[in-house]
């Protein structure tokens, strides 16, 4: 062990409170053998994971259930799947398929082998100038669309989880969305699909060979699924039971009309596929017919007095041709003042206000104005409310204001979530009823809840008849199970026999509606699906009692507990909407997995085996690895700030003396940067390979969080004196950052540094700067902040504001800071830290990332020349200073054109994390640096140095810097040579 490694004591949590879903002590070694081994040996050791940290993290999804995978199995190749499925067989195994872990009903978990088919399966390709595209089922929804949207396309299905769920996981529960539907679902807009069968058959649906080589291939599963359409289709009243249970949204059980759709085995199977829940076969390839994008959008909030009144109101939206009709009660709209943005009087709506988000999307102008005649008309005869000042009712076509409606919306099911009762289990449900029987149905249901006890939400996609409500209780209280299981009994029966609805409308069968399955569809049509499930599937080997199980008391098997944890994480209901903003997610875990582990501990019998297991994988896998950006913050519909947690436990990690000696730094850091920057002159006059050796020796023997790796793109030194500059008639001070007074500019740069470029744009645009003269010794404090040293961040955060006010004449000057993550950190993350009087001091100080001034000084400069073309590194600062823009416009003047990588994320270099583990900053930059090396590029540009090293790192030395360095060549009077390595 190194030297100064951390016990994990400092992180052992004291509240313990044994749970009956805990991990069992047989698992604290994790997976057992011989599986363990046999797997590995089947596979390869980097693809089975197997400690009780990797099953733990795996156990838990969006939906209240709780199931322990023995192992789990990171797929690469359909090949890999093969050999599962085979060893499945020989072995008397089970497998479960997951991808982003969004499903809410228990679809991504399971008690044997669990394959996860995100990792190693995003990817897509546009066909057709946008018409049609080819994505992979790991592939977020988001991510696709962003590809698509170039072409003026998208995907039909828009489900509320865009920006976590992928394309496998949306077609495997047929989940529609907004404005889907019934037509534009993945039923309905699939082309093809290339799957695995349970026999390791793999059929690829667009081929035109496709049925010929199924026939070879599973000649009695041809024969078998020909005869099930033969059936169906002898039996009339069968067949128009099934069209009318689609005439609605329906997800419950397998597609049955499937098997009136096809007309061959491989249609079948195509149809069948979709909303199987990974019950038939695993989905390796899509092929989607895309809708039209329709630009032009004009959108209204409007608020009814009662749930019925806006239900009774949606027909006549649909009528007038609007795309997307959302319903949101009382409860939803209060709960919503939790997400960023959402004006906070709605917390003062009346219970019983509902409002109905009503969206028209046009393809042009013309067709805009006519919708907007069409629902000003409607308008005109609704009895509309405003409880609140910040009601307008109005329709709009501001592109701020709609955003803002939707992530209202889309927070529903975490937003009522995160505002449970703490130590609650969450339930979501969604039914469909003929749209014409809505308001009807939304009376019901509020009846039927208020009788049980339950204070639930209700929202919904309205124009389609399909509701979604929330249920919270303690999964750990038998009497409040056994009041949610007669909830449950009530509800079924209600949305069944009195509208004739859907259980499920879109989000799949899963385990809490799979006991009622027969109640909806009947014996017939019931038995008809297990019969379809033991032809493609006769082992068995896949998902056993996701979507068939006949059980009555089965949704009540496997409800997951909710320990209470540290406050900035209790509101986490596990939704997953953080993962792909995570830069260790292929690393090592996720916000969400880091809180599910913290979780588990608390699950435990104090100092357990189990909990001993974890706590020594917690530091590396969770505190170490974590970049601190606070990216999950802003994906986390309720601003959960799991990085923020991860800095509260580095600080607990910490002894004394280590606090002291961080303190003393900041007291001294005038003295520890010159230090630094004449380190890094004379590290550059070193060989890079002897470097890395004796910085690799020091971490084995130190503690590879305290000593950072040399790494080849690290530049040499800044200049040791700042430019001359005059306080006399400066427009604003300029305080370059401490990395920038450190690091110079990267390898073969020409031209003048940073602190120069800033200054010489000042002056050509008549806004001139000033540098203190005392800015040597001062920082931000996000070096301490960023690592947890309280004691020393609080002083350096105190020191900076002071310096600040008074460089800026208490606050009349603008304080210009060229490093993104450093205006992050003077501007918002000092706060906290400051004594009262400072904070006073702060409230008066405006600061600017000097890309946002940039952007301001464009019409005051003469560009005189440009790239061809620039690829950018937004920062995750400028995401939370919502500075993308602006960095945007200061490269398209220096450029021609101008590209943002589709995979751009946090580098998670975060100042020094990126040296002290490089293999973050590798994982975290992969997909955006495959996108940024498969082309050349005139420029590499971003805002922060750090980061720019981080990106240099990752693509080979493309020579990333300023994106000011870039505009000051651009605006140079005279001949200016092109800047090398740009």
């Amino acid at each position: 062990m190194p030297l100064l490694e951390p016990t994990p004591e400092a992180l052992r949590p004291t509240a313990n409170r044994p749970a009956p879903d805990r991990v069992p002590p047989r698992l604290a070694g994790g997976t057992p053998e011989p599986m363990r081994g046999d797997l590995i040996t089947l596979l390869g050791a980097d693809k089975v994971r197997h400690t009780v940290s990797d099953l733990v993290r795996y156990a838990s999804d969006a939906s209240p259930y709780r199931f322990l995978p023995q192992v789990v199995v990171v797929a690469e190749t359909a090949d890999d799947i093969a050999k599962v499925f085979s060893y499945a067989r020989a072995h008397g195994r089970h497998v479960v398929f997951r991808a982003a872990g969004t499903s809410l009903n228990g679809q991504a978990q399971g008690e044997d082998i669990l394959v996860d088919v995100r990792r190693h399966w995003a990817g897509i390709e546009v066909l057709d100038d946008g018409a049609r595209a080819r994505i992979r089922p790991g592939t977020t929804v988001l991510r696709a669309n962003a590809a698509l949207a170039r072409h003026g396309r998208l995907l039909g299905p828009d489900p509320a989880s865009a920006i976590a769920c992928t394309v496998g996981g949306v077609v495997a529960n047929n989940a529609s969305g907004m404005t889907a539907g019934t037509t534009r679902n993945s039923y309905r807009t699939l082309a093809s699909l290339t799957f695995v069968l349970p026999s390791g058959t793999v059929v690829d649906t667009g081929r035109p060979d496709a049925d010929a080589h199924l026939a070879r291939a599973e000649p009695v599963l041809c024969t078998e699924l020909l005869a099930l359409k033969a059936e169906i289709e002898a039996d009339p009243e069968l067949v128009a039971r099934i069209r009318a249970k689609y005439a609605i949204k329906n997800t419950n059980g397998y597609r049955l009309d499937a098997f009136l759709d096809g007309r061959t085995p491989a249609e079948i199977l195509r149809g069948l596929m979709v909303g199987s829940e990974g019950t038939l076969g695993f989905i390796a390839e899509t092929v989607f017919t895309t809708v039209p994008l329709d630009r032009h959008t004009s959108t209204a909030l409007l608020f009814f007095p009662t749930l019925a009144a806006a239900a009774r109101a949606v027909p006549r939206f649909t009528e007038a041709g609007a795309r997307a009709v959302e319903l949101m009660d009382g409860n939803t709209l209060r709960a919503s003042v939790s997400v960023a943005g959402v004006p906070a009087d709605w917390a003062e709506l009346p219970r019983q206000t509902a409002a109905l988000l009503v969206e028209f999307r046009a393809p042009d102008e013309a067709a805009q104005r006519a919708q907007e005649e069409a629902a000003a008309q409607v308008l005109a005869e609704l009895e509309l409310v405003a409880p609140v000042p910040s009601v307008s009712n109005a329709f709009t076509r501001d592109a701020a204001t709609i955003a803002g409606y939707w992530k209202a919306r889309k927070a529903f099911v975490t937003a009522v979530g995160g505002s449970r009762p703490s130590g609650t289990t969450l339930i979501t449900e969604d039914f469909a009823v003929p749209p014409a029987r809505l308001a009807d149905a939304c009376t019901a249901l509020l009846e039927l809840q208020a009788r049980h006890g339950f204070d639930a939400a209700v929202a919904g996609h309205a124009a389609h008849g399909n509701l979604h409500f929330l249920l919270a209780f303690d999964a750990a209280d038998v009497a409040d199970v056994a009041r949610y299981a007669a909830f449950m009994d009530d509800f079924c029966r209600l949305a069944v026999e009195r509208f004739d609805g859907s259980l499920k409308a879109e989000h799949a069968t899963g385990r809490n509606i799979a006991p009622f399955l027969e109640l909806e569809w009947g014996p017939r049509a019931t038995e008809l699906m297990w019969r379809i499930k033991e032809t493609v599937d006769p082992r068995g080997i896949l998902a056993p009692r996701v979507l068939l199980d006949r059980d009555p008391r089965a949704h009540l098997r496997g409800l997951k507990t909710i320990p209470q944890v540290e406050a900035v994480a209790d509101p986490c209901i596990e939704c997953g909407f953080c993962e792909p903003t995570c830069p260790s997610e292929d690393l090592t875990t996720t916000p969400r997995q880091r809180i599910v582990l913290r979780r588990e501990m608390l699950r435990q019998p104090a100092r357990s085996a189990v909990s001993n297991a974890l706590l020594d994988a917690y530091g590396y896998e969770a505190v170490d690895t974590c970049a601190g950006d606070s990216t999950c913050k802003l994906a986390c519909p309720v601003g959960i700030d799991t990085g923020a947690l991860m800095r509260v436990f580095r600080h607990r990690r910490h002894s004394p003396r280590e606090e002291r000696i961080a303190e003393r730094t900041a007291r001294h850091f005038a003295a520890v940067e010159r230090a630094a920057r004449l380190a890094v002159a004379t590290a550059h006059r070193l060989d890079d390979r002897r470097l890395a050796s004796l910085t690799g020796a020091a971490r084995k023997a130190v503690r590879p969080d305290l000593v950072p790796q040399w790494l080849p793109q690290i530049p040499g030194a800044a200049a040791r004196r700042l430019p001359a500059t005059r306080r006399a008639d400066a427009a604003a001070v300029y305080y370059p950052a401490c990395v920038n007074r450190i690091f110079g500019e990267p390898a073969g740069h020409r031209g003048p540094s940073l602190p120069e470029a800033v200054v010489a744009l000042a002056r050509r645009a008549d806004r001139p700067v000033w540098i203190p003269p005392d800015v040597t010794g001062t920082c931000c404090a996000t070096i301490w902040h960023s690592k947890g040293y309280e004691r020393g961040n609080r002083l350096m955060a105190n020191r900076i504001v002071e310096a600040a006010w008074g460089w800026t004449a208490g606050g009349r000057l603008p304080l210009i800071v060229d490093a993104s993550s450093c205006a992050l950190g003077m501007d918002c993350e000092v706060v906290p830290y400051l004594t009262p009087f400072n904070r006073s001091l702060h409230a008066e100080l405006t600061v600017v990332d000097s890309v946002v001034w940039a952007a301001e000084l464009l019409p005051r400069l003469d560009v005189r020349r440009t790239l061809g073309s620039a690829v950018l590194h937004p920062t995750c600062s400028m995401q939370h200073l919502g500075d993308e823009e602006q960095l945007r416009r200061v490269a398209e003047a220096c450029a021609d054109e101008v590209v943002v990588p589709d995979d751009a994320g946090c580098c998670a270099f975060a100042g020094d994390r990126g040296m002290l583990h490089p293999e973050l900053t590798e994982s975290a930059t992969a997909r955006e640096a495959a996108e940024v090396t498969a082309r050349p590029f005139d420029a590499h540009l971003s805002a922060n140095r750090m980061c720019e090293i981080g990106m240099d790192h990752a693509t080979g030395g493309r020579g990333y810097r300023s994106a000011l360095l870039a505009l000051e060549w651009a605006t140079r009077p005279g001949n200016a040579p092109g800047p090398s390595g740009t």
